[in-house]
């Protein structure tokens, strides 16, 4: 007999397919999984009791306040329907598809699939941030500020995004601070317009960082006036005067970063800035590989709320 060859379009159509049919309840198994015994998101009571089903979830009113709620009650993924094209969405986001190529593949409207990539990936990145240790390295990008999808721009449009007015680091560029150890933790932070500031580190890093590291970074002047006010031991290197390496002194992890995101990033034709944050989560998840498959994208989704 002969064999019939699918193309790769009729293959992703085909999964999405399966996916739907064979884990209709999943999803919402999973979810309740997730959420454990949750106190009241509203008031923090834990004392509460159940109150029946609304969509395949578990109810629950709280004692204190006369509240109901559910599993996902207070998480960015409340009131988002059509759960049971949750997951196989989870898995266009582990594959990076454009809002166009997820929403055909799961077969939902352009708009939900837009709305659905910001709400699942907003509640993943939310997770609570690694302390990096040991020896890390910290440096900024630095993407063009865009207005991509706004009705109402205060500036006048740029053709295909453009060009910065001016030369150099200005208040026309997103500043995307992150730092890595050398065991690969990392944390990515959109800190504002321009160059970051002394107090900007101060504000992102010090939470983030122990306190025996060492912090290796360019010769900026705002990370030596962090690191001495923060009492953190502190090398620069001077990638200016063409320095790039002092043995384990260099930037190579992060910067290595760095490349990656923006090869990734240009995948998606342009991205606005108050969205920023949520590609570099976006991004930092799928670098640490940390979960591989929608179901665990799911669980964290549920649990960081």
């Amino acid at each position: 007999m002969a064999q019939l060859q699918l193309s790769d379009d009729e293959i992703a159509l085909l999964q999405g397919f399966l996916a739907n049919v064979v884990q209709p309840g999943q999803c919402l198994r999973l979810i309740e999984e997730a959420a454990g015994k949750r106190p009241c998101p509203r008031c923090g009571g834990t004392r509460c009791h159940r109150s029946g089903h609304a969509n395949g979830l578990q109810r629950y009113r709280c004692i204190a306040c006369r509240r109901s709620f559910n599993a996902l009650t207070g998480t960015p993924l409340a009131r988002l329907r059509l759960r049971d094209k949750w997951l196989p969405y989870f898995l266009c986001l582990i594959e990076s598809r454009t809002v166009r190529k997820a929403a055909e593949r799961v077969d939902v409207a352009k708009s939900t699939s837009f709305r659905w990539r910001h709400r699942f990936v907003a509640a993943v990145r939310r997770e609570l941030r690694p302390t990096l240790s040991g020896i890390v390295e910290a440096d900024e990008t630095y993407h063009l500020e865009s207005q991509k999808g706004s009705r109402h721009l205060d500036r006048r449009p740029r053709k295909r995004g453009g060009k910065a007015s001016k030369r150099g680091i200005s208040k026309e560029f997103d500043c995307i601070l992150v730092a890595r150890d050398r065991t690969r933790q990392t944390c990515e932070f959109v800190t504002g317009r321009g160059a970051v500031s002394a107090s900007q580190l101060s504000e992102h890093l010090k939470p983030v960082l122990a306190l025996d590291i060492l912090l290796i970074s360019d010769a900026a002047r705002a990370y030596a006036t962090f690191a001495r006010q923060a009492g953190i031991t502190h090398e620069a290197v001077n990638v200016k005067a063409g320095i790039r390496t002092r043995g384990a002194i260099h930037l190579q992890g992060v910067n290595a970063w760095h490349s990656r995101f923006k090869a990734w990033l240009r995948h998606f034709n342009g991205v606005a800035s108050r969205y920023l944050a949520n590609y570099t989560g976006w991004q930092r998840v799928l670098d640490t590989a940390a979960w591989p498959t929608p179901a665990q994208w799911l669980r964290v989704a549920v649990a960081s709320g």
